[in-house]
């Protein structure tokens, strides 16, 4: 049975506008379309024609062509507006660790609707996006490209997308050193718990690349809730550990503490901004981090 294409929520999306997908290397210009380049858009320089789109502006539409034609076509110009967007989605097994409060709303359901907002303030703006979807066969990917019919294949691609396995080998993911650009902004959407996954945004930050990672965590990480006896289980390797929940609670707190930490120095020292969201927060809280210009929504 076929999914529904995953939505934003009306008052996620609300808040979305008071976003914009600036660049490091954009700051302190006056927004998009300051730099020059050859990307297709609503410029002035004439380019050529494309099939209309629904979300495609009225006023852009040939209508001496459609009389001849009795086809929608939109005019394409030439304009300025640098920006490719890539989406990396982390889809190995612990992605699909969610709460026992609410065990229909995991880390990968999260990082689905984050990508989704994501590709929404880029359609919002006239910029490209695309995706690559990192599991242990490797990825899947769609290159950026602009308009409504771009957003709903990533709606599409979204509802299909489960958690399973491991993070991909470094020796499956050739593609993406292929595919992203030295000018592309490039978002991780991972739980940032694995190395391979930490290593290869690191290189691409190496690489000269713009990377910002956002991590998703669970309400039980945070806060660690467990009372008497448990069976604790790593989702992707299957190890486990049975224990007492009360009496872990405070080694598991420091330590997870200590990891968080860890983390956040280097990503600081490979210069990737990163934000993370807990289940229980709003899902485009990150986002507001950093990229918002106004109140961060908790």
């Amino acid at each position: 049975m076929a999914r529904a294409p995953l939505t934003i929520p009306p008052e996620v999306r609300s808040r979305l506008k008071r976003l914009s997908l600036v660049p490091r290397r954009m700051a302190g210009t006056r927004g998009f379309g300051m730099h020059a380049s050859r990307s297709k858009g609503a410029g002035l320089e004439f380019a050529q024609y494309r099939a209309y789109e629904p979300g495609d502006e009225p006023r852009r539409i040939d209508w001496k062509l459609f009389s001849r034609s009795d086809k929608f076509f939109v005019r394409e110009a030439e304009e300025e507006s640098p920006l490719a967007v890539w989406i990396l989605i982390d889809a190995s097994g612990s992605m699909a660790q969610a709460d026992r409060a609410r065990p229909d709303w995991s880390r990968l359901d999260a990082a689905k609707l984050l990508a989704l907002c994501i590709a929404d303030v880029a359609l919002m703006q006239g910029d490209r996006f695309g995706w690559m979807v990192l599991h242990e066969n490797g990825l899947r990917l769609a290159e950026p490209h602009r308009g409504r019919g771009q957003f709903e294949r990533l709606q599409l691609e979204l509802a299909r997308l489960e958690g399973t396995g491991t993070f991909p080998a470094a020796a499956t993911l050739a593609p993406l050193w292929e595919r992203v650009g030295a000018r592309d902004l490039v978002i991780f959407l991972s739980d940032c718990f694995d190395e391979s996954g930490i290593a290869l945004i690191e290189r691409l930050a190496k690489a000269g690349r713009e990377v910002l990672a956002i991590q998703l965590l669970t309400v039980e990480e945070r806060d660690f809730p467990f009372e008497g006896g448990f069976r604790f289980r790593e989702q992707e390797s299957g190890a486990e550990l049975v224990s007492d929940g009360a009496a872990l609670r405070e080694t598991f707190l420091a330590r997870f503490a200590a990891a968080g930490k860890a983390l956040d120095e280097r990503l600081d020292a490979a210069g990737i901004r990163h934000a993370a969201v807990v289940l229980d927060e709003p899902v485009d809280r990150p986002l507001h981090v950093l990229f918002g210009r106004g109140t961060v929504p908790t």
